[in-house]
């Protein structure tokens, strides 16, 4: 019915659309053509929506779940707060050459 429903919406649609005019003929065979592609599109779309459709399986909806907890946890190091210091680099022997070789 719902797509019977659209089809004769389209049709009307086309017929009087279609006609460019209340001074033309209308034009039975554009609404035609249009009833049946709105027709036939919302009866495929209809069955792959009624296909897709599946029901979770039951132990989905038992015990305590994942992650429900609200207490703060450590961060990874994404975005979290992390030290206030940059770290340190290891200097050389020589902090005059920055290569540590010697002259």
């Amino acid at each position: 019915m719902f797509s019977a429903f659209w089809g004769v919406v389209a049709f009307f649609g086309v017929l009087i659309f279609a006609s460019g005019g209340s001074a033309h003929s209308p034009r039975f065979d554009l609404a035609f053509t249009g009833a049946g592609i709105a027709f036939i599109v919302t009866l495929v779309i209809a069955a792959m929506l009624s296909m897709s459709y599946k029901d979770n399986a039951a132990h989905l909806g038992k015990g305590s779940g994942v992650n429900l907890s609200s207490a703060k946890r450590p961060s990874h190091g994404y975005g979290g707060p992390g030290p206030q210091t940059p770290p340190s680099t290891p200097r050389s022997a020589d902090s005059s050459n920055p290569d540590g070789e010697t002259p």
